[in-house]
């Protein structure tokens, strides 16, 4: 038999109610139903009437605490047409035209990235009603991040902690968005040393490396012993920063520690301070395996690679176990050669300039290996006669040059150059083969361009169009020449608008796709130089080059 639910003072408790909903009124009655009512309709009235008691009796809840008010944002405001300029690009999420076809409209998401560098070249501030909008945009895109939060400025670590969607921001910013000690306070300075989170003594470590890398190095030395290994490689990776030979007497002692990543970090560290104690073993090491062979028709280098890695060897850094495929001494030959410093060898090989030594033949293959070794050593040595001498002439088959056996290692060796020097060589590079290698060499050159560098580009794709080559294939290049090509360049261009006429082998519908290019890259950089102007206060391009 159905029971009847109990009632407080002639009603039902809530409870009861939603019970007597669940099991349903033909189950169970609702309380005090009157004569001739539906059993429905009584209950939905005493939930009515609950609910309505039960509101009237709620305590107000304790208020929260309001937030801080934001912080002021010294820096200048932005100019009106530039702030106008700035919610254009942020409102455009597109990425630009789908499909395979990218149509004649500039892509205005990748100009954000030039834009937010010439704003903050110019020291501007971020309007505050576009910074939800600038999070938004470098929440989608981490390459953003940097530049984005570096104009967003102090207000949009403010936001991020009111927003989780935004909480990355927090995490980018040096100390989690926290304000640094100033260095000059050493109480304050040591105390977040001691007691801070990880990020923060990253970023802490950091700042004291480009103000006073003294006091930071001391920093680390105090708590070394006691710091994670994982920890102890992610400090001593800052060392970089300002990295000199004073470091030196630490860096010896971490060729000692526990972990090997903090062994082999350190070693690397030392290898590029060439008068290191470290440095001077290895090319004692790499001397002994390199010679010049004076009986032979003509001078000829030759190589007798170590027989053995001793433990002094794996202290200073060598790998004893070769990667799968390679031999043991070619690993070890290598290894020692990049960390000898590069001036070891005109002293060893008879007074010879970079450029004699690397024109030497060598002997029983070993050419190969000694070449990419002192590639690498240029690279992390940032030496300019070296990576000149082994990049060799942009002009030579293949550009093959003596030491470089692959783009990526021209490119590598490229930005040991100055900016000039680099752009000529990419220039003569594509001049002689064009563009289809060249598109790594074009990320390391400098933007904008450099004029010799943005004619050979213009002329390579006006070549490449006239001779029906495939449009899809250069759609790389034209990207990055939108980016990069100097806006004065855009007067050049506008012979290239045309439709012209296809060739019989040239791919159906070529010539429309290379001149909606072409109007696209045209009308690209009439935007950037306008960019540019909005952000200059007299109208100017300005130091970024937008």
């Amino acid at each position: 038999m159905d029971a009847t639910p109990a009632t407080r003072n002639g009603e039902a408790s809530w409870e009861e109610l939603v019970t007597t909903a669940l099991l349903g009124t033909d189950r169970r009655q609702p309380p005090a139903v009157a004569a001739g009512r539906e059993a429905p309709v009584a209950l939905l009235d005493a939930a009515a009437v609950a609910t309505v008691r039960r509101r009237a009796g709620l305590r107000p809840g304790r208020a929260a605490r309001r937030p801080e008010p934001a912080p002021e944002d010294p820096r200048p405001a932005l100019p009106a047409a530039a702030a106008r300029r700035l919610a254009t690009l942020l409102a455009d999420r597109s990425g630009g035209a789908g499909g395979g076809r990218r149509g004649s409209s500039p892509d205005l998401m990748e100009l954000l990235p030039q834009w937010l560098a010439a704003a903050g070249a110019h020291g501007y501030a971020a309007p505050a009603q576009a910074l939800p909008a600038l999070l938004d945009a470098a929440r989608g895109r981490t390459d953003l991040r940097p530049a984005a939060l570096a104009f967003a400025g102090p207000r949009a670590l403010w936001l991020a902690r009111l927003n989780p969607d935004w909480r990355f921001a927090l995490r980018a910013a040096p100390g989690g968005g926290t304000a640094l000690p100033d260095p000059g306070d050493g109480e304050a300075v040591r105390r977040l040393w001691q007691e801070g989170l990880f990020a923060e003594r990253v970023a802490l470590l950091g700042a004291l490396r480009a103000a006073t890398p003294a006091l930071a190095r001391e920093l680390l030395e105090e708590t070394w012993p006691t710091e994670r290994a994982e920890d102890r490689l992610m400090f001593l990776d800052s060392l970089r920063a300002g990295l000199s030979i004073d470091d030196e007497p630490f860096l010896e002692q971490a060729l000692g520690d526990r972990s090997r990543n903090v062994r082999a970090t350190a070693a690397e560290l030392l290898s590029s301070l060439p008068g290191s104690a470290l440095a001077r073993r290895m090319a004692g090491r790499a001397a002994a395996c390199v010679a010049v062979d004076r009986t032979a028709a003509s001078p000829t280098l030759v190589v007798e690679a170590p027989h053995e890695c001793d433990p002094g060897m794996e202290r200073d850094g060598v790998a004893a176990k070769p990667p799968t495929g390679r031999g043991e001494r070619s690993w070890w030959l290598s290894q020692l050669v990049e960390a000898a410093p590069l001036d070891t060898w005109p002293g060893r090989l008879g007074g010879r300039t970079p450029e004699q030594i690397v024109a030497l033949p060598v002997a029983d293959g070993w050419q190969g290996e000694l070449h990419a070794a002192w590639c690498r050593a240029a690279v992390r040595q940032r030496d300019a006669e070296w990576s000149r001498v082994l990049l060799g002439s942009p002009s030579a088959p293949e550009a093959g040059g003596p030491g470089a056996v692959s783009l990526a290692e021209r490119a590598k060796l490229l930005a040991a150059l100055d900016a000039g020097e680099r752009a000529e060589w990419v220039a003569g590079f594509i001049a002689t083969h064009g563009l289809s290698e060249a598109f790594q060499l074009l990320g390391v050159c400098a933007v904008p361009w450099a004029a010799p560098l943005g004619r050979a580009v213009v002329d390579a794709l006006d070549i490449a169009r006239d001779a029906g080559s495939y449009p899809w294939s250069f759609s790389g290049v034209m990207g990055l020449a939108e980016r990069c090509l100097d806006p004065a360049e855009v007067t050049r261009l506008d012979g290239l608008l045309a439709i012209p006429d296809e060739r019989e082998d040239a791919s159906p519908g070529a010539g429309g796709y290379w001149a909606e290019a072409f109007q696209r890259l045209v009308t690209t950089l009439r935007l950037r130089a306008a960019m540019a102007a909005e952000l200059a206060p007299d109208g100017t391009p300005g130091p970024a080059g937008v």
